[in-house]
């Protein structure tokens, strides 16, 4: 990441952080959910496909959050309706979002990892396992597809002339038929 992305990065979660923060002293100050050991705090961001993602932990929920770089983005993200059920393609799959937006902020687009967050026994307990989300979200090797490319069977070379399925001892390095 580049001095600039990083420093772009940067302002996305102070602005992240600073939403919720208003919105954990206003909206959601006498909610009995809340977990008081908890406090707000972006991890990330990180650029993925054009879009931000990062995960946001506040003292009700840790939830993946997406937020969109351009103008563009912006402008069409606003179009859909708050609460509306979007899915995103992540490195590790397609994941469901949620909808919403706040001034200050604009629109995103939120998936729930942990709500409520009562579990979590300190700050650092909840940031790590935003660290973890974050970084298993960003891991190709958690897509469905690479599970199943794990598993399938390789043909030998005698199998896919024959067309046989592999059999135990068969090998692609195997004798030519």
């Amino acid at each position: 990441m580049s001095e600039a992305q990083a420093d772009e990065a940067a302002a996305v979660a102070r602005r992240l952080e600073a939403v919720f923060e208003r919105i954990h002293a206003t909206r959601m100050a006498d909610v009995p959910l809340l977990n008081p050991r908890l406090a707000v705090a972006a991890v990330g961001p990180r650029d993925v496909g054009g879009l931000w993602l990062a995960v946001l932990v506040t003292p009700w929920f840790i939830n993946a959050m997406l937020l969109p770089k351009t103008a563009e983005d912006v402008e069409s993200w606003g179009e859909a309706p708050s609460g509306a059920k979007i899915s995103h393609a992540l490195p590790a799959g397609m994941f469901e979002f949620i909808a919403g937006g706040e001034a200050g902020l604009g629109p995103y687009r939120m998936c729930s990892l942990f709500s409520p967050v009562t579990q979590f026994e300190d700050q650092n307990a909840a940031l790590i396992a935003a660290e973890a989300a974050l970084a298993a979200l960003l891991d190709s090797g958690h897509h469905p597809d690479a599970e199943a490319a794990r598993r399938k069977p390789q043909l030998s070379r005698r199998g896919l002339i024959f067309g046989r399925a592999p059999e135990s001892g068969d090998s692609s390095s195997g004798d030519p038929a």
